[in-house]
């Protein structure tokens, strides 16, 4: 009998396709876990380089306050590229079209001089070949890392493949696949941390609300506004202007960061200079966000003393930026003003940020009316302000008593999981304000389809959750074909189809986790069964 000389090939060439199917379902899984961002990207480094057989793999995340990117994660034999960062004039020409290759971009050797264009650079210690199919030490090869809406958070890059060759066009979409999921996990972490933010700045501002209850002595209501305002959303000034009685300018009343005294502050206005400043082109969520061009045509030059100390570099940066929230009466009379300068993180604040903003600002005119105000905070401790549906926090706390009560008393209790399709076409299509339509009407509709004890959840995204105590398959169907029924024909939710995922307690599983992940297993189920449809019916 005579060996096969290909076999040993084809062996190599299943375990390396053994090796690589591992990879990609380890990152997938990195998607859904809770782990974070430096242990994340940490993991999906390792898993990349096990799989694809790259001895050098690096991470680097985009940093909006700067504009450029940072060597976060570094996996492999070039530990001294960690904290390296580059801007868009490295990046732009390595990211050109003609290095584009299967959704990567693999930049031969000669094509630039490294120590011009990215002094620095890590060049591995490897010998280079006459073989034009073999890695040269000067060969790069970069994925770019983007979120669902197509934004970039990152760039990935490789170097030294195992096998001493140029990626195949193969591998490269393998390589690509695994990048796109890695985009996607380090989205959730990002999205979780900012999350984690918003809820904490909630907390802070209930305790806010209670600490206002303990006096009517207004310098000390405006100094814990102050203090909540540095604390919960990272702006190391704040100050509280209010008029004087005489004058009738706007005297600073409380501040943190900025000593009273401090000339920084001392500049007064008047009610008709500070309406100057409330057109509604610069109006966010309440707030007047302006930068120091704006600012200066519409005030005096003696009233720019200060210029901010934490700047950063690019679109989403503060710089020197004017950001201001008017105290408005019940009958719409200005009675103060908030002053926030210097964010630490360097960016210009988001909406959530600024929706707080106002809070604490409502906080300072409401002080006498504490209770309603502390009802408003408990509310937005756990739910989705934009839906009104509880949010992810409500749901883990909520699913673990369900699951608990269910097994304890033998109740069935049904995990329903929706994720929408077709969600970033439609706000790329018909932007954002769209798209916050259409989830505002689905999170209305799923509380109508529910009854008393039930609960409807908006977990991600567009990702969302219905919790039926006492509740089987059957009955789960018709929550379901409840919500068909209500959206079918809806011009709010036109193209968009959902993928649904069903699972029943203790049946299915008799712990929160082990649940969810059966709802969840249902659910790619029915994606992945590609009978889409419209919406809410997709699998």
């Amino acid at each position: 009998m005579t060996a096969d000389p290909s076999q040993p090939r084809r062996i190599d060439d299943d375990l390396a396709s053994l090796r690589r199917l591992r990879g990609f379902l380890d990152v997938t899984r990195l998607v859904r876990c809770e782990e974070e961002l430096p242990e994340l990207l940490s993991a999906i480094a390792s898993a990349i380089a096990e799989a694809l057989a790259f001895e050098v793999v690096v991470v680097h995340l985009y940093r909006p306050s700067w504009d450029d990117f940072e060597a976060t994660t570094v996996h492999g034999r070039a530990p001294e590229l960690a904290g390296d960062c580059r801007g868009w004039d490295v990046w732009k020409p390595l990211l050109d079209e003609r290095f584009h290759r299967r959704g990567a971009y693999f930049v031969p050797h000669g094509s630039f001089d490294w120590s011009t264009l990215a002094p620095g650079s890590y060049i591995p210690p490897i010998p280079a070949s006459d073989d034009p199919d073999a890695w040269h030490p000067e060969d790069a090869l970069f994925v770019p890392l983007r979120q669902s809406d197509g934004r970039l958070v990152g760039i990935l890059s490789v170097d030294v493949p195992a096998s001493g060759r140029r990626p195949t066009d193969d591998e490269l979409e393998v390589l690509t696949a695994m990048a796109d999921h890695a985009a996607l996990a380090i989205q959730s972490a990002q999205e979780s941390a900012r999350a984690a933010r918003h809820r904490a700045a909630l907390e802070q501002l209930l305790t806010v609300s209670s600490r206002l209850t303990e006096t009517f002595a207004i310098d000390a209501i405006l100094k814990s506004v102050c203090d909540g305002i540095h604390t919960a959303l990272g702006f190391r000034n704040v100050c509280v202007d209010l008029p004087d009685p005489v004058t009738g300018l706007y005297t600073t009343r409380a501040t943190h960061g900025w000593d009273l005294e401090d000339p920084a502050i001392a500049s007064l206005m008047s009610e008709a200079q500070l309406r100057r400043l409330t057109d509604p082109r610069f109006e966010i969520e309440g707030c007047y966000l302006l930068s120091a061009e704006q600012a200066r045509e519409r005030i005096p030059r003696e009233n720019h003393v200060y210029v901010s100390e934490l700047c950063g570099r690019g679109p989403l940066a503060w710089s020197n930026h004017w950001l201001m929230v008017p105290l408005w009466s019940r009958s719409n009379e200005l009675i103060g003003v908030i002053w926030v300068d210097d964010p630490e993180d360097r960016l210009l604040p988001s909406a959530p940020k600024l929706q707080a903003l106002r809070v604490f600002a409502n906080q300072a005119t409401t002080a006498l009316d504490a209770a309603s105000q502390y009802e408003e905070m408990q509310f937005l401790a756990e739910h989705d302000p934009l839906t009104r549906l509880l949010n992810r926090r409500a749901f883990n706390d909520r699913l673990a008593a369900e699951v608990a009560r269910s097994t304890r008393y033998g109740h069935p209790l049904t995990l329903v999981l929706c994720d929408l399709n077709g969600f970033k076409a439609l706000n790329d299509a018909h932007g954002h304000a769209a798209g916050d339509a259409a989830l505002e009407r689905i999170g209305g509709v799923l509380l109508g389809a529910l009854r008393t004890v039930d609960a409807a959840f908006r977990i991600g995204g567009d990702e969302f959750a219905l919790l039926l105590p006492d509740t089987r398959p059957p009955e789960a169907a018709a929550v379901i074909d409840r919500v068909s029924r209500e959206l079918n024909g809806d011009a709010v939710t036109e193209g968009l189809s959902a993928s649904f995922g069903v699972a029943v307690c203790p049946e299915a599983a008799d712990d929160p986790q082990a649940l969810f992940r059966a709802a969840d297993a249902a659910m790619y189920d029915a994606k992945s069964g590609g009978s889409l449809g419209r919406l809410p019916r997709a699998g």
